[in-house]
């Protein structure tokens, strides 16, 4: 006998029940999937994560520190080698390129990387790609190594994180990376989004997958991202933002509040064990704002959105062999790639509403001294489904 489906207001209902006598139960965490909210049609993996493509590793360096220090690190190694030497070929995709993201051009002229993915806030983008590059040359094997293309995406944190302190350095780095591992990835006001907003709420890091049956290859694509942008949110369907009055254009409403700004950045990371080359893979990334779009954002002016995906199929790393000589290369071929499309907007999606309903309230000060805060999403506010 199937257990009766309960609806998303309920599902909320429970989750704040059980976070009863452990603080205030707005901030209490849950995932989307634990309030019922399932986007599309395909099934997560095991963890839900960007770390269910397997060799896929995840580091934070998370700093809160009163009164005004809440930022971070956040790393994704897309697998356990030397990743100068065995690079992977990825893609660049910018739907508003207001940002820092340093490696771009270099992404979007070879299809590869070659370090690991470093996400931090705006100030910090020199000192993280300072720290990738040391830590490329010391790997065992890069001894002959004269240049790196560090990888480091940003979001500008500065309303939570007194950014002109510039806390970050490079020992952060690399505390991120010693702490990268395989297996559950923690979310929310966590390492690169322990300062970030997103639509007037505490945003954050979000992860989500989604496995394709074996019909369809049974690969994985995996996402990650650093939420800190702005629009009108929306959740499975629901304006959320219009409900609750607090969106962009707010002021030009029927019942007009204060002006809310929607300029900030995503950061995108990516993954999936398909075998893609870079052009394809610059496809997927390409594809992940449709995920983005679903959210409500409003691509501003002020906003940097930035999606790089990575393949870690054996079958078409650039090894030493492979780019010193013609090699064969096994890929997927056009035709079959659109059942990724589909997984990457979804797990874009849910990896969205993860960074937000993970979060937690945190209190600050401004550049002047003024209190500031950036409020946890009241999972209260989720409208039940019928």
């Amino acid at each position: 006998m199937s257990r009766p489906k309960r609806t998303l207001g309920a599902l909320a209902a429970a989750a704040l029940t059980a976070g009863a006598g452990t603080g205030d139960a707005v901030a209490q965490p849950a995932r989307a999937r634990e309030l019922g909210i399932t986007p599309g049609v395909l099934s997560p993996g095991p963890l839900n994560a960007i770390t269910d493509v397997s060799g896929v590793r995840v580091g934070h360096l998370t700093r809160h520190e009163e009164p005004d220090i809440h930022t971070g690190v956040t790393v994704v190694l897309p697998h356990e080698g030397n990743l100068f030497q065995d690079k992977v070929p990825a893609g660049l995709a910018v739907a508003n390129g207001f940002g820092k993201l340093m490696g771009a051009t270099q992404i979007a002229e070879l299809g590869e990387i070659e370090t690991p993915i470093a996400l931090t806030n705006t100030l910090a983008v020199p000192r993280a790609a300072d720290a990738l590059i040391g830590w490329t040359l010391a790997q065992p094997g890069n001894e002959q190594v004269r240049s790196v293309n560090a990888v480091v995406g940003e979001t500008n944190d500065g309303y939570l994180n007194n950014i002109r302190k510039r806390v970050i350095g490079p020992d952060d780095v690399l505390k991120a990376l010693a702490d990268a591992k395989p297996g559950p990835v923690a979310e929310g006001a966590v390492g690169a989004g322990s300062g970030t907003m997103a639509f007037g709420w505490k945003g954050g890091i979000g992860t989500s997958s989604r496995r394709l049956p074996s019909a369809l290859g049974g690969y994985t694509v995996g996402v990650l991202v650093q939420s800190n942008y702005g629009g009108t949110l929306t959740m499975a369907g629901d304006p959320v933002g219009l409900r609750l009055r607090r969106h962009y254009l707010q002021e030009h409403a029927p019942a007009p509040r204060e002006p809310s700004t929607a300029d900030g950045s995503i950061m995108i990371v990516v993954a999936t064990d398909a075998p893609l080359g870079d052009r394809n893979l610059r496809r997927l990334a390409e594809r992940s704002f449709a995920g983005l779009a679903r959210t409500g954002s409003a691509f501003t002016n002020g906003s940097g959105d930035y999606a790089i995906a990575f393949s870690t199929a054996p079958s078409v790393r650039r090894t030493p062999a492979r780019r010193a000589a013609v090699a064969q290369v096994e890929e997927l071929p056009n035709d079959a790639v659109s059942p990724l499309f589909v997984a990457v907007a979804d797990a874009t999606e849910e990896a969205i509403y993860n960074s937000l309903l993970m979060a937690r309230t945190i209190e600050s000060r401004d550049l002047d001294g003024k209190p500031v805060r950036g409020e946890a999403l009241d999972r209260r506010a989720l409208r039940p489904r019928s």
